[in-house]
């Protein structure tokens, strides 16, 4: 599409140290996308290189075909959100949203008509005459998204704005920011370490660690079928059994781990010998198995139970590493496991992800 937000081979350096690493990457007009990672990844660093703050020491970003270098935050089709909001506090609502507009030389009339129109975008008519500090969190979110939205950005980007809010208003704000963002088709670029954030709203994301794209895909395939290590340990609980591939082919591998054989799907390509590690989510797996299933047993001691409402999750002992986890969905007749006892359960192959060796999240 026209406005296309293409990086090309694009490192940052901060004199020895490198804070992105050859980024190529396309983010299509009118595209929620975002950039999900721990602190220290890279991903506040390209949003700065996108707005003009800073500029990239390697390579090339164009916006709709047009280099973006050398060209100031001030004249760029960005807007950006800060993680702070920056919201002028002696100004009212409507003389925050209408800023932009009258640096850029907006006519009186022109301003009244935007600022009216962007309250009605976000649900808040009639607030044009109160004061900041007259606001809730939510309120100042959204003027904040106004404020941007008011220039007519051809991208916004978004620094993390949810993160002061408390979860239920979080929960609520994305699908608030996701709905603003179908409605006026401008392109989102959303910087976040929250999973939650980054899944529920995004039409893509990319993972990133230390200074590179460890994959990029739509939040189902994200989760669902993770490419490295990282991604299937910082996205959401994984299971992690290590040992060595003790049979393969083209779909599957079998691993030899501190359970005996666990088998799953091979989208590496792993071959015999080679260490691995096998990923499975605790909702994947299931007390009963099916009869005709010889691999894919998991027998151990119950560690402990944790009721969480909508969930229950079940840790057991796990010789090889960390407790395993089982997570059921509460309907209300799930019995109850006392500690030490003894508990099998089972997944399918084709829920479980073999992977080589590699660097995992912390925590």
């Amino acid at each position: 599409m026209a406005n296309d937000l293409v990086f090309e081979g694009v490192v940052k350096r901060f004199g020895n140290f490198t804070a992105v690493h050859n980024l190529n990457l396309t983010i299509a007009e009118g595209e929620f996308f975002s950039f999900l990672g721990p602190s220290g990844c890279g991903k506040t660093t390209i949003l700065r290189m996108v707005s003009g703050f800073i500029e990239p020491s390697e390579g090339r970003i164009s916006l709709g075909g047009q280099d973006l270098a050398g060209t100031g935050p001030n004249k760029r089709p960005t807007a950006l959100i800060f993680q702070n909001l920056a919201l002028f506090p002696l100004m009212t609502v409507a003389q925050n949203i209408a800023f932009g507009l009258e640096v850029r030389g907006a006519s009186s009339a022109e301003r009244q008509r935007k600022v009216d129109e962007m309250l009605e975008l976000i649900a808040l008519p009639g607030f044009g005459k109160r004061r900041i500090d007259e606001l809730s969190g939510g309120q100042k979110q959204r003027i904040a998204i106004a404020r941007a939205l008011a220039v007519e950005p051809k991208v916004l980007l978004l620094d993390e704005p949810l993160s002061a809010l408390d979860l239920k208003l979080r929960q609520h704000m994305r699908a608030e920011l996701r709905a603003i963002q179908q409605r006026t088709g401008i392109t989102f670029i959303y910087i976040t370490h929250d999973q939650g954030e980054a899944l529920a709203m995004s039409d893509r994301v990319a993972v990133m660690s230390q200074g590179h794209v460890e994959q990029v895909g739509l939040s189902a395939d994200i989760y669902n079928h993770p490419e490295t290590p990282f991604v299937a340990s910082f996205v959401g609980e994984n299971n992690l059994f290590a040992g060595r591939v003790a049979a393969a082919d083209a779909k599957e591998a079998v691993v030899e781990t501190a359970f005996g054989r666990l088998a799953g799907l091979n989208p590496r390509g792993l071959t015999v010998g080679e260490d691995a590690l096998l990923f499975i989510r605790p909702e994947r797996l299931r007390l009963e198995a099916p009869a005709h299933e010889a691999t894919n047993h998991i027998r151990s001691k119950v560690l402990g139970e944790m009721f969480e409402g909508i969930t229950v999750n079940i840790t057991l002992a796990n010789p090889g590493g960390k407790p395993v986890m089982l997570t059921m969905s509460n309907d209300g007749a799930i019995p109850t496991f006392a500690e030490g006892s003894e508990l099998a359960v089972h997944f399918a192959t084709d829920n479980a992800t073999v992977l080589p060796k590699g660097s995992l999240a912390s925590g």
